[in-house]
């Protein structure tokens, strides 16, 4: 019977090892769960604490790691050897891991944005929830999640359309060449003071700025709270349209141009 006696020797530690996989694992979340709620207790910023969140559970799993490795008879001082002797193809193998780690810890330290910011970067736009270990995570206007290696997003241009209290909005109308300049500019005027949005400290814009093809481009640009950019935005668009029916001002179509800045 020496095979049962050596069946049961080198079961014994994969039994244990996999009861400790099986045990800890929700022993981590239980053990993270109040350390959450502990964090968000704290008067941390709020975008240091999923960063620590991040930190405490990948120690936590690590430490279960090596308690496996321990349990299965492999000594932690030759399995540290090991590592070292491999440390070059891991370097490599990591390199990508390693570079989001370092992009977090420079994301926090130069502070570009903070959770709850709304900000364009690596090619996204959307409002922070997180900064984690290895990515940044956005929430979208319309509820979609982007998860962004943190590294990508250190080393790209990031736009942040919240840091400032204020934000300038800015339109083009195209206008016939039939209608009279000063009547366009004095509608443009009535629709930009008449709304209760729109600050008056910057001085709000409105000129002719172009002569095209088909149409006399007008610019507009009035200063507003960060809150109420998109606020003022379809109402400006949709009240000059409505000004300009009710005073007989052209719109040539389909050459009509109206844009304004993007967020």
């Amino acid at each position: 019977m020496d095979w049962i006696d050596l069946a049961i020797e080198f079961g014994k530690p994969i039994v244990y090892a996999i009861l400790i996989l099986i045990i800890g694992f929700p022993v981590i979340k239980f053990i993270m769960k109040m350390v959450s709620s502990r964090i968000e207790k704290t008067k941390l910023d709020e975008s240091l604490k999923p960063f620590i969140n991040s930190v405490i559970s990948a120690i936590l799993k690590i430490l279960l790691v090596l308690s496996v490795i321990a349990t299965l008879g492999v000594e932690i001082t030759t399995f540290a050897a090991i590592l070292g002797a491999a440390g070059l193809a891991i370097g490599l193998a990591f390199q990508g891991t390693l570079a989001n780690f370092a992009g977090g810890v420079l994301l926090l330290t130069l502070r570009p944005f903070n959770v709850g910011d709304y900000i364009e970067g690596a090619g996204y736009s959307g409002t922070v929830k997180g900064i984690q270990i290895l990515y940044t995570e956005l929430i979208t206007p319309d509820n979609k999640v982007i998860f962004i290696p943190n590294g990508n997003l250190s080393n790209a241009g990031i736009v942040n359309y919240t840091v400032n209290d204020t934000r300038r909005v800015d339109f083009t109308f195209g206008v016939g060449y039939e209608t009279d300049t000063k009547h366009v500019l004095q509608t443009l005027e009535s629709v930009v003071r008449n709304h209760s949005l729109v600050l008056q400290d910057p001085e709000p814009f409105i000129r002719l700025s172009a002569h095209g093809d088909s149409a006399v481009e007008y610019t507009v640009r009035v200063w507003v709270n960060a809150d109420d950019y998109w606020d003022v935005h379809f109402d400006i668009l949709e009240q000059v349209k409505t000004k300009f029916d009710q005073e007989n001002i052209s719109i040539p179509y389909p050459q009509m141009d109206m844009h304004v800045s993007n967020q």
